[in-house]
């Protein structure tokens, strides 16, 4: 089995999320006491999230590329950005190691295209939904389609995930503000929705809707434990 070496703390509440379900995976996959090999590298949050709102992202590039030289030294094989934001720097990072970068992106559009997905909805982060780092590679790469919310819905989706989930803050009342988005990008012809931000999946699942929803924190995790055990 190789070792996995993620970059987490973008937030930590998502972090033992990736934890939990990579070990789970092995488990799944190899059965009996096994469990996954892990170098974790986890950052503090504060100063990244300045760095992101202030527009400074080689700043935070050069966090994360420190973090991911950690987990490498550390004897991880691979490394996972465990943040679909900061796969902005995605590049930045895979260059400044000699491990393999795999990307939660990819990993998504994967599973989108297995599933014969064409007209892909998107929450996240503003930085995910408006810029061009994420959706670029969906489309450009994979063929997909990517509607997002509207400009006021993507600033509540985007308050949400900053002021609550990242604080580990659960509220109904924003749980419906999402399901209502939702059923917006429904509208706009969406046939699957991207939970592309690795916080939202503590507020919405599948129990909540009817519309096929894509967790790219269960997603990414799987990818890795696939990676890892040769599966």
């Amino acid at each position: 089995m190789k070792t996995i070496g993620l970059i987490g703390g973008m937030s930590w509440e998502s972090t033992v999320g990736y934890y939990q379900a990579i070990n789970r995976g092995v488990k799944e996959q190899l059965g009996g006491l096994h469990s996954a090999q892990i170098v974790l590298h986890s950052v503090d949050f504060d100063p990244i999230e300045k760095l992101q709102h202030q527009g400074y992202w080689q700043g935070a590039a050069d966090v994360l590329c420190d973090a991911a030289k950690s987990v490498e030294a550390g004897g991880a094989d691979c490394v996972l950005i465990c943040t679909n934001t900061m796969h902005k720097v995605a590049a930045e990072v895979e260059q400044s190691v000699g491990i393999p970068l795999l990307h939660i992106a990819d990993a998504t559009a994967e599973v989108l295209v297995r599933d014969g997905i064409k007209k892909v909805g998107l929450l996240g982060t503003a930085f995910t939904m408006e810029q061009a780092f994420y959706k670029d590679r969906l489309s450009s790469q994979y063929g997909l389609e990517v509607v997002v919310p509207n400009e006021a819905s993507r600033k509540q989706v985007h308050d949400i995930i900053y002021n609550e989930l990242c604080l580990g803050v659960i509220n109904a009342n924003s749980r419906d503000v999402y399901l209502r988005v939702l059923a917006e990008l429904v509208e706009e012809g969406a046939e699957a929705v991207i939970l592309g931000c690795t916080e939202i999946g503590m507020l919405i699942n599948q129990s909540h809707t009817d519309t096929p929803l894509y967790d790219t924190t269960a997603i990414h995790a799987a990818k890795a434990v696939d990676w890892a055990t040769g599966a």
